[in-house]
């Protein structure tokens, strides 16, 4: 089997709504005027004595995600027009509903961390330490059961490039979160 970067690349591009709705919460942390969305999206509660999520997981940060998301599914949509952007697509933009397209893979990726949040505080693991590979890829395996029934009719290759944004992802994931750590943007460095 040949590498193929042109695959790679298409499957980084289909996922980059994705890729900047996970990126969004660690940005959005200190913007005053959405400190009303400052509120813990489990609202405090606790399951067995352990918070459901933990009070780093906030309606800020989902609103913020799936905005962001949303917004450059919608812009893919409208570089859908464009021969380069047509071609590098790893699938056709007008056959789906670009907002829902968006809509759903946002809230894959914010469900896939929410989702390792809670197993994160079911094992008594605190906010921010490592929990490898989840941590890196839970918002490909939330986008994975959310959008994928939606998307599959019109995605040429669908597990392969499911199977290629988890491995890419985990290393990209690293990389951007140590970029971050070094810039004082985020607290973790995986």
């Amino acid at each position: 089997m040949v590498f193929d970067l042109i695959f790679v690349v298409s499957c980084f591009y289909f996922f980059l709504p994705a890729y900047c709705a996970n990126m969004v919460p660690p940005l959005v942390r200190n913007i005053r005027w959405l400190r009303f969305l400052d509120v813990p999206v489990d609202f405090g509660r606790k399951l067995n004595n352990s918070r459901i999520f933990g009070s780093h997981k906030t309606w800020r940060g989902f609103a913020a995600s799936m905005a962001v998301g949303m917004s450059v599914a919608a812009f893919q949509g409208w570089l859908y027009q464009f021969n380069w952007a047509n071609e590098l697509s790893s699938f056709d933009y007008r056959a789906v509903d670009i907002w829902l397209f968006g809509f759903l893979i946002s809230l894959g990726a914010v469900a896939g961390d929410l989702a390792c949040a809670f197993v994160k505080r079911r094992l008594r693991i605190d906010p921010g330490a490592s929990f490898m590979p989840w941590d890196q890829t839970n918002y490909v395996i939330g986008s994975f059961f959310i959008l994928e029934p939606y998307v599959r009719p019109h995605l040429e290759s669908s597990l392969s490039v499911w199977g290629v944004l988890f491995v890419l992802t985990f290393f990209l994931h690293i990389l951007f979160n140590r970029f971050g750590y070094d810039l004082g943007l985020h607290k973790a460095k995986w």
